[in-house]
């Protein structure tokens, strides 16, 4: 069976909650979308305002001061706010993937390093304490005083599984970025030689129907084809060929359903969750959306992104690509004025700059 941009275009949005904001909790929707990239500190909270019936900011908050959802590296070894009970499952199933990384970073700076003398080190000073990053760099660097210092600290991140403790991910909140070891936060070890499997499911249930190298490029594991085709999944195609899997009992949504207006923040999950893309943008503006390594904030109309979008001097700044009607400019400026409220700006004005048309 073939499903074109339009069926996938729905499913998607419909997965990601995204088609009509849902009754879950928090809790529910941060595990739902496996982990929320968090690489800054207020988009998770755009991000879960856009979807959820009801979201305060202490709704998050809660979690992170309770424990029930952590800040780490996780995916594509960058920030991520993901339940408790998911993080000692995950970050196991990352540490290749964050050993890459920082190879790719750091193994210059750090050749001259022996990295598991690095990793005991690291953890003797966090042992029964937090640091900051900062703190931590500067003991490193005692140590190895001819090495780069952040990158001494930035590699113990990698090779450690550690979580970044409240306030830390609280809304906006900024400040040295603090250390802890996750298994003592968490009061638990994390799991040994988790399933790959699992994650590839997770993923499907919040993303699919998606390739292999959809699933590659959200998580940022590597050779994952001979997993995904063990596992018992339902397959598609594209219009394109390409071999779509879903979950056998996922249902797809109905592609003349409605989309609303909905605005995206920085790193939204929906954005960077494929390697094709195009189920909700060209290829042209995935150029303008996706700039260097940063992926900016959109607005969706129609279920596709149309503009990137800002809050600037308490003024939300509308940057679409192309002229937009009247009326969706109405309903633009409708879902940005509760955007504002959320943001604590309420009353703001909405400002539209036609610099990308």
């Amino acid at each position: 069976m073939t499903l074109n941009r339009r069926v996938l275009n729905r499913t998607s949005l419909d997965r990601q909650l995204l088609l009509s904001r849902s009754d879950m909790t928090a809790a529910q929707a941060v595990a739902h979308l496996v982990a929320v990239q968090g690489q800054d500190v207020n988009p998770p909270y755009f991000g879960l305002w856009s979807r959820l019936a009801s979201f305060t900011q202490e709704d998050l908050m809660a979690l992170l001061r309770d424990r029930q959802v952590v800040r780490g590296s996780l995916l594509r070894g960058t920030q991520h706010l993901s339940p408790a009970d998911d993080y000692v499952w995950l970050r196991p199933l990352m540490q290749a993937s964050l050993a890459r990384s920082r190879q790719a970073a750091f193994g210059r700076a750090t050749r001259d390093v022996d990295l598991g003398e690095l990793a005991a080190t690291a953890r003797e000073l966090l042992r029964g304490r937090t640091l900051s990053r900062p703190q931590l760099r500067d003991m490193l660097a005692e140590r190895w005083p001819g090495v780069e210092p952040m990158a001494l600290a930035w590699s113990a991140q990698a090779l450690l599984p550690i979580v970044h403790t409240p306030p830390s991910g609280f809304w906006n909140k900024g400040g040295a970025v603090p250390y802890a070891l996750a298994e003592e936060w968490l009061g638990r070890p994390l799991a040994d030689e988790p399933p790959v499997e699992r994650l590839v499911a997770r993923y499907l249930a919040a993303f699919g129907p998606a390739s292999v190298m959809d699933v590659q490029a959200w998580s940022g594991l590597t050779r994952l084809r001979p997993v995904v085709e063990s596992m018992d999944l339902r397959t598609y195609r594209d219009e394109q060929g390409r071999v779509l899997y879903d979950l056998p009992d996922a249902p797809l949504a109905d592609p003349d359903v409605p989309a609303p207006v909905r605005y995206l923040p920085y790193f939204d999950n929906l954005v960077v969750a494929y390697a094709d893309r195009t189920r909700m943008m060209t290829d042209e503006h995935r150029r303008i959306v996706c700039v260097g390594a940063v992926v900016h904030a959109t607005f969706l109309v129609d279920g596709v992104i149309a503009g990137r979008w800002d809050i600037e001097d308490g003024a939300l700044v509308l940057r679409p690509f192309h002229r937009l009607p009247d009326a969706v400019l109405a309903e633009l400026e409708e879902e940005g004025r509760r955007l504002l409220d959320f943001a604590g700006f309420p009353g703001g004005p909405l400002v539209v700059d036609v610099s990308l048309v």
